[in-house]
Formats: structure tokens, C-alpha cells, sequence
């Protein structure tokens, strides 16, 4: 049967994916068996270095294999701006836009209380370390628009109130409840142009 023995393990695996139902898992599974060995070992191997190889970045916290990633080396970047994400995976959004090319920081979490995430779960004291630079005058919250997105901006802001830099969030043209991720290049670039002040976009006074 499919569910028992190595390939039953095999389908396990890949249903514990995201997005991978159990009809999705069995035909990776058996595509694995259907493909030459040196290309199932390819597949082994990249998902091994990825795991043994990879680290987070000393300044921006993004993933890299060095220990500072190239955006950080990169003497050419604008360095009087810091973009703030969540997740690695906004700022591979971003930068495919090609609308962005000052620094980045990923806090590697939203603020959300209700799951357990507060603020010592989020990269903040290296941020506050990096705004107080002479270089930075712009911090840019390049946070999803939505509830948790909108209470890790806010708690950022509050954070880094005394850094003595301007706070700006992306435009709202990204639609509210959205992710960045899922963004298309020419609205992330009209965000990130059209950025204003930031302030307390959840609708209070």
C-alpha cells in the first residue's frame, strides 16, 4: 500500500509540506521513483546544503552563505535607507521589482500576540543598532497589509523612536490583507514609490 513502507514515508514527507495536499505528496513521491537517481540525489543534496550551508546574515539577518550577505557588501547600495521586512522571502520580492536599492532588515517574524509571537521573538535590537548609524536617515516598514502586519509596524515605529531617523511605510497601494510575496512587480515598485509618514493605519484617532 502507498501509506506503508519507505514510499508510504516518502508521500508522508511531502504532505507535511505547505500547500501539498495528499494527492499532490503521492505524485512527487512517485515522480521521485520515476526520475534517474542522479537527479532524486541532486534534489537530496540541494535540500542538504541548504540545511548545513545556509545561515542568517550578521547585519540584515536575511539568509546567505556567507557570513554578511552580498546586499550588505554591496558598497554601491544606498546606505542612508534600511528597508524592514518580515520574511526573506519579501525581500527576494522586492529586490525583483528593481524598484529598491538601499539596505535591507529582516525581523524574521510579525508581531502577534495571539500566536505566541511578541517582540522578543522579533530581530529589533539589531534594527535599533543599525538606525542609530549616522548614515541611516530613512527607515522604510515593508510590512504585509494586513492586522499583523499593520501591529508589527507599529511596534517597530515604537522601537525605534529615538534612533533620530524618518519612518516611512510602503504605500498603500498594496492591497489591504495581501502579502508581499505574492505581489506582481509593478505594484510593489508603485509602493515603494509612493511611500509616505508613517502612522497608525489600524483606524484609530
Amino acid at each position: 500500500m502507498a501509506g506503508e513502507g519507505l514510499l508510504g514515508e516518502l508521500i508522508e514527507a511531502f504532505s507535511s509540506l505547505p500547500g501539498i495536499g495528499q494527492k499532490s505528496a503521492e505524485r512527487l513521491a512517485y515522480h521521485v521513483l520515476k526520475i534517474p537517481r542522479t537527479e532524486a540525489m541532486r534534489i537530496s543534496d540541494a535540500i542538504r546544503r541548504v540545511k548545513d550551508d545556509l545561515r542568517r546574515c550578521a547585519e540584515c539577518q536575511d539568509i546567505c552563505e556567507e557570513e554578511i550577505c552580498s546586499i550588505c557588501s554591496d558598497d554601491s547600495r544606498d546606505q542612508s535607507s534600511i528597508c524592514v521586512v518580515e520574511q526573506p522571502k519579501d525581500l527576494r520580492a522586492l529586490e525583483e521589482s528593481g524598484s529598491y536599492l538601499g539596505l535591507y532588515h529582516v525581523l524574521g517574524a510579525s508581531f502577534s500576540p495571539l500566536e505566541e509571537r511578541g517582540p522578543e521573538q522579533i530581530a529589533l535590537k539589531k534594527l535599533i543598532e543599525r538606525s542609530e548609524v549616522d548614515e541611516v536617515v530613512e527607515v522604510i516598514l515593508a510590512t504585509n497589509p494586513d492586522f499583523e502586519g499593520d501591529g508589527t509596524a507599529l511596534l517597530v515605529t515604537e522601537a525605534l523612536s529615538n534612533a533620530g531617523v524618518t519612518i516611512t511605510r510602503l504605500a498603500r497601494g498594496l492591497p489591504a490583507g495581501g502579502q508581499i510575496e505574492y505581489m506582481n512587480r509593478s505594484i510593489l515598485r508603485d509602493a515603494v514609490q509612493g511611500r509616505s509618514a508613517f502612522e497608525n493605519v489600524t483606524g484609530g484617532e
